[in-house]
């Protein structure tokens, strides 16, 4: 270990911070470095907002490598992030779908180009301030792990990394909770000790996915018909950008009860509305699989998993088939609300993630 060389992703925050300085305590030879992603500076200026990599990222972890007595840089990652997450994105939305833009933003962005960059200058490792934890299992796989709070886990986000990407990563936050992060970070004079976190998507700031969507792809979907399961129209929507599956707020129905977006319709341009026991469901396919902890299924096998359809899901046992080479079909035992396609629906077995897909 004595000497390693790490690239640490610093985003400005405490916990990519405490990352830097707990490797450094522990005698790696830590390089700082801030992945450049905003596409126009005078615009994406997120000092108000806290974005994770804005402009005022920079001179956070700019202080912080200075404080911990390490060197810094800025890398500039603009094209990759405006092709693999920014592009997704809209079109995933252009095209009825959620998107996780952050899982993207890890798997080619965090990972796959900041990892590439890092061993050409050198380094052994990259790290980050992820709330999840590394380990090789018995069967010699890398996955990824629960960290030791579930109140901040951020595995869900992380379960398309590859086993190189893995065997080449190290996240030393995992191995504590938030509060204790902070302590670390006060005692050990961090500028950003009590910084706030950032919660929204790094380029939508405010939310409005709909407007940013117009903004950057020119395009505005038009308005149609909200409709029942039957086809019958119950009034307007705005536009295919503004809903997802299982939303309930903003559709300005007036139905007297609580109803909900079951499903979004694109070839007719229909916002499909229902009750709220039909928008659960017992199945569900998925693409783009990866698998991590386990072995990849073969065509016809089938496996019992925990399985997660969004970020605060807390999961429900299933059974995973793997139908064709690049899909699978998950059964849970119980109906599960809102099965939203474009969101990950990722698989854990005893407290490490298995693997997980695209849902359809």
């Amino acid at each position: 270990m004595l000497n390693k060389k790490v690239v640490v992703g610093m985003s400005g925050g405490v916990d990519s911070s405490v990352a830097a300085l707990l490797l450094k305590e522990q005698g790696y030879d830590v390089i700082g470095v801030t992945m450049q992603i905003w596409q126009d500076e005078d615009e994406f200026t997120m000092e108000a907002q806290g974005g994770c990599c804005g402009l005022s990222a920079v001179e956070d972890a700019r202080r912080v490598a200075e404080t911990i007595g390490i060197p810094y840089y800025v890398m500039n990652f603009k094209q990759e992030f405006k092709a693999k997450v920014m592009d997704y994105f809209a079109d995933e939305y252009l095209h009825g779908r959620t998107p996780n833009p952050c899982i993207a933003c890890n798997r080619y962005v965090k990972w796959e180009s900041l990892l590439k960059r890092s061993l050409d200058i050198g380094a052994d490792y990259i790290a980050t301030g992820h709330y999840a934890q590394i380990r090789q299992l018995e069967n010699g796989r890398f996955a990824i792990c629960n960290s030791v709070t579930a109140e901040k886990d951020q595995t869900y986000a992380l379960y398309s990394l590859t086993q190189e990407q893995l065997s080449r990563t190290l996240m030393p936050v995992g191995a504590y909770t938030k509060p204790e992060i902070r302590k670390i970070a006060e005692d050990a004079g961090l500028p950003v000790a009590h910084k706030h976190d950032s919660q929204e998507i790094c380029f939508v700031p405010d939310k409005d996915y709909a407007s940013f969507i117009t903004e950057y792809t020119g395009k505005t979907l038009p308005e149609g018909n909200f409709v029942d399961e039957a086809g019958h129209i119950l009034g307007r929507h705005k536009g295919m950008t503004h809903y997802t599956v299982g939303q309930r707020r903003g559709l300005g129905l007036p139905m007297g009860r609580r109803v909900f977006v079951r499903e979004l319709r694109m070839d007719t341009n229909e916002v499909v509305i229902g009750e709220g026991d039909q928008v659960f469901s017992n199945e569900l396919e998925a693409d783009h699989i990866s698998f991590m902890g386990v072995p990849p299924l073969t065509v016809g096998e089938s496996s019992a998993f925990t399985g997660k359809i969004r970020y605060g899901h807390k999961g429900a046992p299933c059974i995973v088939t793997r139908t064709e080479e690049d899909r699978i079909r998950c059964s849970f035992e119980e109906p599960v609300r809102a099965v939203t396609p474009g969101q990950a629906v990722v698989f854990y077995r005893d407290g490490y993630v298995a693997g997980g897909g695209t849902i359809l």
